[in-house]
């Protein structure tokens, strides 16, 4: 079981640096870790003064691997699985002749290859730990975020796809494409409804994945720029509305945690005093904090009390015109900044409506 760890911060607020501090405290603490660094530039292999980091882990001190790999990359690698399985299901195949390298990555689908490589390295068995160095904090909490949002059109629209003429045309093709591409085992006997459930059953694995604080942790950074402070204050609540529990804060280029006033509490604040030498990792690494216990001791992005009958989200960052709430059946949805947070309530609140909703202290209170 790896933990994983993602720093959300601003632009140039040392994100990157902190990630590769405290990928090197974990190792040193005896965790086999693995940095996975989003950005293609060259800037990672530089950092750690290794050169250029490769698509794959490659050994880079003693527990720690780093891993860089490119969204062309990772299409190519399945894309030979994809035609063999297409010679294997189809008559007339007619992607026999299409090559890899060929390919142009669509928008959005860096987003999905990332993630579900990231859910390989988490299940392979290698890695203690994995500290996901991101490319920018949207798309970062976007590809966090991923299942939440697409196992909410799965739920919508499997029954419209899997009654369409061109479901039922490319049923055959569908399934075995499905499971090389997801990289999940098993084989139903109907051909589209059993790859779009299986489809929905890996996106459920990773909400719940997402929703342990013992195996998934965001931790925020920013320094004494107030833009810098309220950007983090945004990602905090979005990270929450993701359903990411977020564990706590590095202040940058500070030696006083308290110099940011209360906006942070309850989470802990860590100050990284400004370095002479950049980066010093034998000045960083020992600030480092224990971040696994810190993040199960952070508010929880949602808690349903049956006893009051009431279900709480922590949305800090977030004003309550900035929130809206639906409800669909057994289904509540919250949206809130850019992430929609879909709510399966137990059965003994399922066949309820809403009877309320505040915004109290940072918390949405909705009363059932």
């Amino acid at each position: 079981m790896a933990f994983t760890l993602t720093l959300l911060g601003k632009g140039g607020s040392g994100r990157s640096t902190l990630a590769i501090a405290a990928a090197m405290a974990l190792a040193n603490r005896g965790k086999r870790v693995l940095l996975f660094g989003q950005d293609a530039g060259p800037t990672l292999g530089m950092m750690l003064g290794t050169g250029a980091i490769g698509s794959d882990p490659q050994a880079i001190g003693s527990n720690l691997w780093a891993v860089q790999p490119a969204a062309t990359t990772l299409l190519e690698r399945g894309w030979d699985e994809i035609k063999r399985l297409e010679s294997e299901y189809l008559r007339q195949p007619f992607f026999r002749n299409v090559y890899g390298e060929e390919l142009a990555v669509l928008p959005g689908m860096d987003r999905a290859l990332t993630l579900n490589t990231l859910r390989q390295y988490e299940a392979s068995g290698n890695y203690d730990a994995i500290v996901y160095d991101g490319n920018s904090d949207r798309a970062t909490l976007l590809t966090i975020g991923a299942p939440e949002v697409l196992s909410w059109y799965v739920r919508r629209f499997q029954k419209v796809v899997a009654e369409s003429d061109f479901a039922k045309a490319i049923s055959p093709f569908v399934q075995p494409i499905s499971m090389a591409v997801l990289s999940s085992g098993g084989m139903s006997s109907t051909p589209w409804e059993g790859p779009l459930g299986e489809f929905q059953d890996l996106l459920d694995r990773g909400r719940n994945l997402l929703a342990d604080p013992r195996r998934v942790a965001g931790w925020l950074v920013a320094n004494g720029d107030p833009v810098s402070q309220a950007l983090a204050q945004y990602l905090w609540g979005s990270a929450q509305q993701a359903g990411l529990t977020v564990g706590g804060l590095f202040l940058n280029r500070s030696s006083d945690p308290g110099a940011i006033g209360s906006d942070f509490n309850p989470l802990t604040v860590t100050a990284i005093p400004e370095q002479t030498i950049t980066p010093n990792w034998d000045a960083l690494i020992p600030l480092m904090p224990d971040f696994a216990t810190l993040a199960q001791q952070a508010p929880r992005p949602i808690e349903i009390d049956l006893a009051t009958q009431q279900v709480k989200l922590f949305l800090p960052g977030f004003t309550k015109e900035q929130i809206h709430l639906t409800q669909s059946g057994p289904e509540v949805t919250i949206e809130a900044g850019e992430q929609r947070r879909n709510i399966f309530l137990p059965p003994s609140l399922a066949g309820r409506s809403v009877k309320g909703a505040k915004f109290s202290d940072r918390y949405l209170i909705i009363s059932f």
